[in-house]
């Protein structure tokens, strides 16, 4: 009965219930965290003095270990009166080659920031690179770091 519930709850049939945990989305799926990481010379692109919005890792913090799923949180701050285009969020999965992750979390973005209270993240150390412009077009990039254990 509470396998029910909690299915109909998150939305879910039963027969899908029983391949996902709770209400669980997947941000990162394992055979993504198997791709080759990019080579230690490799430079994530950055600019210089921004006024765009600010951009803070809520949760899980940087250098917090923490099990799967997780709370993925980001507060974005707004700067000079000027809102937020929710439209121009991207999150990428730093690898080699550079994993969109974009669509997995378009319904979680908020004026405010992203709230995905269950994400699906497979073990170990994952960068992400969050690009946030606000409605004057002006850009704002992050590097977040999730640390997911299996223990």
């Amino acid at each position: 009965m509470r396998t029910m519930m909690v299915a109909l709850l998150c939305g879910l049939s039963l027969a899908a219930f029983n391949h996902s945990a709770a209400c669980a989305e997947v941000l990162i799926t394992a055979d993504e965290a198997k791709l080759p990481a990019p080579s230690s010379s490799a430079t994530l692109p950055t600019r210089g003095l921004t006024r765009g919005p600010g951009i803070e890792q809520e949760s899980p913090l940087p250098n917090e270990i923490v099990h799967s799923p997780l709370p993925f949180k980001i507060r974005f701050a707004i700067r000079n009166n000027v809102d937020i285009d929710r439209d121009s969020v991207r999150l990428t999965y730093i690898r080699a080659t550079p994993v969109d992750l974009t669509t997995r979390i378009k319904k979680h973005v908020q004026a405010d920031g992203i709230v995905m209270n269950q994400a699906e993240v497979p073990p170990g150390t994952h960068l992400l690179r969050l690009e946030v412009k606000d409605m004057q077009g002006r850009v704002s990039t992050a590097v977040l770091k999730l640390n997911v254990t299996d223990r």
